[in-house]
């Protein structure tokens, strides 16, 4: 028995152990790697994201080239650990027994699952790195691989699998984008990153979801007398408003008060020329997609909008504005804030209009109040009660506990809102 015989050998079963590992960490690393990431760095210039995304475009090709190296290395360490195993202990027969075992454990752990443990933990990393190599293994093997594939294909065909239909299903759900957003940390400042989680709910969202309700659009009253209105125009905060005749469902018109203004200071505004300035209003159904009514404002070049019901009931107002701070937050204007932003006391409560609607106070407050019917507080506590209720009275909607502190004209002004310990949506109760 030679010992240099057996040393050289021993490191030569090392060597094929590292490059069966070296194999197994590159398929793990391959396959796990973000393949969008990799096309990112393959534009900026990245020879070897350049070289991994061609790569990861042929899985048949890549695949082929990984375990063909590693069935050739596994199957030489086994025969050599054999070997070695026969020439320590001779013929006995528990020398091979004892052999499988030894080479099982170092396939196990150096081979299978230390490289690829590490290749998992580091694909994006790895990936451009490893594809210096694997790409020339991939030419020098092709024979190979191409006769292996004429036996690979044919079972696919007949399991109705393609090999490349995975590389071109690598397009991103909504919901993935959304999970991406939300962990993307520091490298997304927290304000842009609540911008483009509001873009994903373009499509859910209604323009009643944002409206301004019927009974707080600002509006002239045609009867009303010259110099009522003459103060309405020189004091009102909206650039547009709505006209309507004697009653407010009884729309007939939108009004630029620019237009206006000279007149009404000067004193020479009449209701003739209120008439012959205003525009014709424009409608939309309530049930229209955010996303939609956008579309139409940038289109039409238009910025205000009555909201109609199904049977063309006046139910609100919504604006280009109303949009745009559905997405980036509230402007900071000149205009009294009725809706100013709700934050809770130190005593854990917080005072709220009736009017707010129920998502922004679900944003504001991180409630979870239902969404699926009234759009407001107080439209959400009448639904409750399927009444009026009076001051004083108290409530619990989904896990919140409310208190009418005010009701005034058949609606319900002022809630005082309790901070929950634990909300729980399916929680309704008195």
């Amino acid at each position: 028995m030679e010992s240099g015989s057996i040393t050289s050998n021993l490191v030569i079963l090392g060597i094929l152990l590292i490059c069966s590992g070296f194999f197994s960490m590159a398929e793990t690393a391959m396959m796990s790697s973000n393949r969008h990431k990799l096309r990112i760095a393959a534009r900026g210039g990245s020879r070897g994201a350049r070289l991994a995304v061609a790569l990861l475009s042929q899985p048949d090709r890549l695949l082929g080239v990984v375990l063909l190296g590693n069935t050739l290395l596994n199957a030489a360490s086994a025969a050599l650990t054999s070997y070695i195993a026969l020439e320590l202990f001779g013929a006995e027969g528990w020398a091979l027994e004892a052999g499988t075992l030894v080479v099982t454990f170092c396939l196990l752990v150096f081979s299978e699952m230390t490289p690829k443990v590490i290749g998992a933990t580091y694909p994006d990393w790895l990936s451009p790195r490893i594809s210096f190599i694997l790409a020339p293994l991939a030419r020098l093997a092709y024979p190979a691989i191409w006769f292996v594939n004429l036996f690979v294909k044919p079972i696919l065909k007949l399991m109705r699998l393609d090999a490349k239909a995975g590389d071109n299903e690598q397009s991103m759900s909504p919901d993935e984008l959304r999970a991406i957003v939300l962990e993307s940390g520091q490298f997304i400042p927290e304000q842009h990153r609540a911008i483009l989680l509001n873009l994903f709910d373009l499509e859910d969202i209604t323009v009643e979801d944002i409206m301004t309700p019927r009974g707080e659009i600002e509006a002239v009253n045609l009867q009303a007398p010259i110099d009522e209105i003459r103060q309405q125009v020189t004091t009102g905060f909206h650039s547009r408003i709505v006209v309507y005749d004697d009653e407010l469902g009884n729309v007939v018109g939108i009004l630029q008060l620019r237009r206006l203004i000279d007149a009404a200071f000067d004193g020479q505004l009449t209701h003739d020329e209120l008439r012959e300035v205003m525009v014709a209003p424009y409608y939309i159904p309530a049930s229209t997609p955010l996303y939609d009514q956008l579309k139409f404002f940038r289109d039409n070049r238009q910025r205000l909008g009555l909201v109609v019901d199904e049977y063309g009931e006046l139910l609100g107002l919504v604006t280009l504005e109303d949009i745009i701070e559905e997405l980036i937050g509230k402007f900071t204007t000149g205009a009294p804030d009725d809706h100013h932003s709700v934050r809770w006391s130190e005593d854990g409560t917080a005072m709220v209009d009736g009017a707010r609607t129920l998502r922004s106070l679900n944003r504001e407050l991180n409630l979870d109040l239902p969404l699926d019917g009234p759009k407001t507080l107080n439209g959400l506590i009448i639904e409750h009660f399927e009444d009026i209720p009076e001051a004083g009275v108290s409530l619990r909607i989904a896990g919140v506990a409310m208190e009418i502190v005010q009701t005034q004209d058949r609606r319900i002004k002022v809630v005082k809102v309790q901070r929950p310990t634990a909300i729980n949506p399916n929680d309704i109760a008195h």
